[in-house]
């Protein structure tokens, strides 16, 4: 029977390494936040290859002695408290003394420091969890922590990395958090020898936004700085009607630490209920303060998570505070429409691109005014002088491979269902699912075919992101331009949209980049494997594709069936989800008790 032992201290720091360092992206943030709490004015982050090759941060904090930085390395060794009464006060990022060890028993770890009013700095290099050297070294003052092999001495734990594209994103992402979080410290952010951003000093958290996110995102945003009981919310939020589909421009600090906030996030969307339309999210960049003693950030090693002692009072607040600053704004309560990009041949309006949305069928007064602006979607017929709306989608996207069945229309229910008679019962039609199965395949197609059709603009579209965004979009360049679109650098994190695929309107070209990209951040666009990228970037394409109009005849419905059952799989959306459900007699009849 075994024994029960003590482990040694460099098994000890592996496990708690699992913990602390689950990924590159953990050990920037614990460095960047020793080098916060050091007083450092000035942060230089550099990484290669996702961080598995190369890590480090450099600050001009006060650095440390020889003695204190051997004693750094050791489990539970810590400046920041002394007693548990500490835990209830605590002004630091770091207290548990688990990071340094932790990332220098997995890792070849080269610290570099030097405290004001000593003449030499000193050098530690652990490979492994082991002491190689320790000797003096030539710095300024301050501390430079270098880590390069990450899970060396734990090679299983490689395999659970993602790729470097990945791994990078989250680095940046935490990087940027902490320099949203700290305007008056220099940030400097470099990949593999490429300047991400480098923000100087500024004044407020607007000029740091600007310079993480660019000004037109600034543009966006209004000052919020409201007090009640203790409690204090402070920082920028978005206009309202200016929303986002994703929430990554939806930040949130609790004490100037970065946290994931559920009550928070869920304060803010609750917030904008009534200035944002469904699946839209708000803008925040928003600065929570509370006594410390109210709230546990002690419940991960990660921080990133909280307990507030009262939610409830928590939640009430942000939502006052929010909607009193949007009252001031003299906001409305009309949702304003999501920006989705809309093909001209999805569309069953006969308006043009710059009117109103509304699906309308034209009078036969306007009707020679519009005939020219859409020629392929109206026609005249003989017997009277009123436009026939065509079908929504007119144009073939392959030969038949299953014959269209023999449904007769009876007509739409709640604008989304098409219900069909047919000899063995009843169909209801599912025409958002259709259509995005349709316009996936044409996509498709054109896409392995490498023949889609473009269009140069008159007038280039400018985009300006943030750096992240534009790193991104420098990468995929080539991608995105050898798919209808042309994209070309014009400044730093500048673009410009020289030419669209001849499917998108051109004002819909900037929103679905931005929404590109947000796919990108999230992982769900892959594009190593050409065949999985271009097949993601044509689901993507197709479930923004579709705008469904109010009014539609019965022809474009029996168009629509046909072009549905020419497709390759008919019966489900690209999402999986079912494009038509079917009622036969048997079951029509059970439910009615015949």
């Amino acid at each position: 029977m075994a024994k029960v032992r003590i482990l040694s201290d460099r098994v000890a720091n592996q496990i708690a390494a699992g913990e602390v360092i689950e990924r590159p992206a953990a050990v920037v943030k614990e460095l960047v936040e020793n080098a916060v709490d050091a007083g450092a004015t000035r942060i230089e982050v550099e990484f290669r290859h996702g961080g598995r090759s190369l890590m480090s941060v450099e600050d001009n904090g006060h650095g440390m002695s020889r003695d204190d930085a051997l004693l750094a390395l050791e489990r539970h060794a810590t400046s920041k408290i002394s007693e548990a009464d500490d835990l209830n006060r605590l002004a630091s990022f770091g207290f548990r003394g688990e990071a340094l060890p932790s990332i220098a028993s997995v890792s070849r770890f080269i610290l570099q420091t030097r405290e004001a009013g000593t003449d030499v700095g000193s050098e530690i290099l652990v490979n492994g969890g082991k002491f190689v050297h320790v000797r003096d070294c030539g710095r300024p003052v301050g501390t430079r922590i270098e880590v390069s092999q990450l899970f060396n001495s734990v090679p299983a734990r490689r395999k659970f990395l993602k790729t470097d594209q990945t791994e990078a994103a989250h680095i940046i992402t935490g990087v940027r958090l902490y320099a949203l979080a700290f305007p008056q410290v220099a940030f400097t952010l470099i990949e593999d020898g490429r300047v991400i951003f480098r923000s100087p000093e500024c004044v407020d958290l607007l000029g740091r936004v600007t310079e993480i996110f660019g000004r037109q995102l600034a543009g966006q945003l209004t000052p919020i700085d409201v007090s009640e009981n203790g409690m204090r919310l402070s920082g920028l939020i978005g206009l309202p009607g200016q929303g986002r589909s994703s929430r990554h421009e939806m930040i949130t600090f609790i004490n100037q630490r970065p946290v994931d906030s559920r009550a928070i996030n869920y304060a803010l969307i609750e917030s904008y209920h009534e200035s944002l339309p469904k699946g839209r999210y708000p803008l925040a960049f928003v600065f929570f303060e509370l006594d410390p003693a109210a709230v546990d950030v002690n419940v991960h090693p990660s921080k990133r998570e909280v307990r507030f002692r009262s939610e409830t009072a928590v939640r009430g607040f942000i939502i006052r505070s929010v909607l009193m600053r949007l009252r001031e704004l003299g906001e409305v309560s009309v949702p304003v429409a999501p920006e989705v990009f809309v093909p001209v041949a999805a569309r069953s309006i006969t308006l043009p691109p710059f009117a109103m949305r509304t699906p309308v069928v034209p009078s036969p007064t306007t009707a020679p005014k519009l005939a020219p602006v859409l020629p392929a979607r109206v026609e005249r017929r003989m017997d009277d002088q009123a436009p026939q709306v065509l079908p929504e989608i007119v144009r073939p996207i392959s030969p038949p491979v299953v014959s269209a069945p023999a449904w007769r229309f009876l007509g739409l229910a709640h604008g989304s269902y098409g219900l069909f008679e047919t000899k063995a019962g009843l169909v209801l039609l599912d025409r958002r699912a259709a259509h995005e199965r349709i316009w996936f395949e044409r996509l498709q197609a054109q896409f392995s075919e490498g023949a889609v059709p473009s269009q140069r603009l008159l007038l280039p579209i400018p985009v300006e992101l943030d750096p992240i965004a534009s790193a991104l979009l420098l990468d995929r360049l080539e991608f995105l331009n050898g798919h209808g679109f042309e994209v070309v650098e014009f400044g730093r994190n500048f673009f410009r949209i020289e030419g669209v695929p001849a499917w998108m309107e051109p004002a819909d070209s900037e929103p679905f980049v931005r929404e590109l990209l947000g796919a990108l951040r999230d992982g769900q666009l892959q594009e190593r494997k050409l065949d999985v990228a271009r097949e993601q970037l044509a689901r993507l394409a197709a479930s923004r594709a579709i705008r469904l109009g109010e009014v539609v005849s019965e022809e474009a419905m029996q168009s629509l069936v046909a072009q549905l059952f020419a497709c390759r799989a008919p019966l489900t959306s690209p999402g999986g989800t079912p494009t038509h459900i079917e009622f036969s007699h048997g079951e029509l009849s059970r439910r009615f008790q015949r």
